[in-house]
């Protein structure tokens, strides 16, 4: 047996065995790169250094920016005065509510890219509004949940821009304009499931569109909208960096809520804080430890065994790209959305680049794919904030969420099968060729 052949084994076996043994998967991933380099003989500080390259990198500054940003707007009145515009503008559609629940996480989506901080803060208010008017709980919660994934795909996403820096080459502004339209696919894909049961269970309709209703709530909800255009617009126009846009659009909300709507205290400011430095933290020690893992999965060749492998199954590309929405759908139920990214990107990329798909098209692919991940035990982080913040059981929401979850497929067939509505933005804008 060759010595890459016994490095493979070790590097996965190790693996494995430390998650079977209940090891966090952080030290899983960085303990058996260190083992598997020192069988092989591998000088471990050109691991380190690979390490440091990557994590060094600038653009990941955004993510705790947009950690932050996150944690301001659910102090004071921005998620609140959301759901009040999306109610004025969908709710007089059947099943009114239930589709303010879905644009108020597309809104939210666009400003927060979190799927954990539109369910912890936008959460409580729509499912107590829609258990009021009528409706079953199990729905209620579960469509938070699910509307909630459109907040990793619509910009601004800090999974996007880890997508990015473990591609290379990839411009986060052709990511976030390769979103817009995917997230919106989204959003109408579960707008549909929510249209056909509030007509079978003949859930209530808010009272009729009215001009003077929408133009207050837009006035509420402006400011909401303005830092919105600060993330989004200085990266597509040109003016910032996606960092720079998101320490401009943290700062702009911590001005709107502590200074202006003086709605925090210090202690809450201590608490964001907190609870930012904490969540970036384990997200950055994870980075770590996946890029030594990344690094010598790449030493070991494995992506190009892992394309020969694939190929000699089938060289159908929709039977490939079924395949590999598969594998990830399944690693997305079992493994944390970071590492996998860190993990996959560098497998899979080649792969798909073989098959003549866009990188821009697969980092949203993939992103969508883990976003459904997030809703599936035995660890799907929203599903379980969804079951705090609804005071759900896990067995009754995740029943409710399985036909939610079938419309989630739906787009993600068609994000996966249909380049246009992840390219046609960004080649319309000069971003990609």
């Amino acid at each position: 047996m060759s010595s890459m052949t016994m490095g493979i084994i070790i590097l996965t076996g190790s693996f494995i065995l430390m998650l079977i043994m209940g090891v966090e998967i952080s030290y899983a991933l960085g303990l058996s790169a260190v083992f598997t380099c020192l069988f092989m003989n591998i000088n471990l500080l050109v691991v380190f250094q690979s390490i440091f390259y990557k994590m060094a990198n600038y653009s990941l500054l955004a993510v705790p920016c947009f950690m932050l940003m996150g944690e301001f707007m659910s102090i004071g009145s921005m998620s609140k005065n959301i759901v009040g515009l999306a109610n004025v503008l969908v709710g007089w559609m059947p099943g009114g509510l239930a589709m303010v629940n879905v644009v108020d996480s597309m809104f939210f989506g666009g400003v927060s890219g979190s799927s954990v901080a539109d369910v912890s803060s936008l959460g409580p208010i729509v499912i107590r509004l829609m258990k009021d008017a009528g409706y079953e709980e199990d729905f209620s919660v579960a469509l938070t949940c699910t509307s909630a994934i459109q907040g990793i795909i619509i910009p601004p996403s800090h999974n996007l821009v880890i997508y990015a820096i473990t591609a290379g080459g990839v411009s986060i502004a052709a990511l976030y304009m390769g979103g817009y339209l995917s997230g919106i696919l989204l959003g109408l894909c579960l707008a549909v499931y929510c249209f056909y049961v509030s007509k079978k269970r003949h859930y209530p309709v808010a009272e009729p569109f009215k001009w003077n209703n929408f133009i207050n709530a837009l006035w509420k909800a402006l400011p909401t909208i303005g830092c919105m255009v600060v993330v989004v617009g200085g990266v597509l126009f040109g003016w910032m960096t996606a960092t720079e846009s998101a320490a401009a659009a943290c700062i702009y909300c911590f001005i709107f809520t502590f200074v202006v709507e003086r709605a925090g205290t210090r202690k809450d400011l201590h608490d964001a804080f907190t609870r930012t430095i904490k969540t970036i933290g384990a997200v950055l020690i994870l980075a770590a430890c996946a890029t030594a893992f990344s690094w010598v999965i790449t030493f070991l060749r494995i992506p190009q065994m892992v394309t020969a492998g694939l190929f000699s199954i089938t060289t159908n590309k929709i039977l490939m790209l079924l395949i590999i929405n598969a594998i990830l759908l399944v690693m997305g139920m079992f493994m944390n959305m970071v590492s996998i990214i860190y993990i996959m990107t560098p497998i899979l990329l080649p792969v798909v680049a073989k098959l003549g798909m866009h990188p821009v098209t697969f980092g949203i692919m993939m992103i969508l794919n883990l976003g459904i991940g997030l809703l599936t035990p035995p660890v799907g982080q929203v599903l379980f904030v969804g079951c705090s913040v609804g005071n759900i059981s896990i067995e009754r929401l995740t029943k409710a969420l399985l036909p939610q979850l079938a419309f989630m497929v739906v787009a993600l067939l068609l994000i996966t099968f249909w380049p246009p509505l992840t390219t046609w933005l960004p080649r319309l804008a000069g971003y990609i060729v």
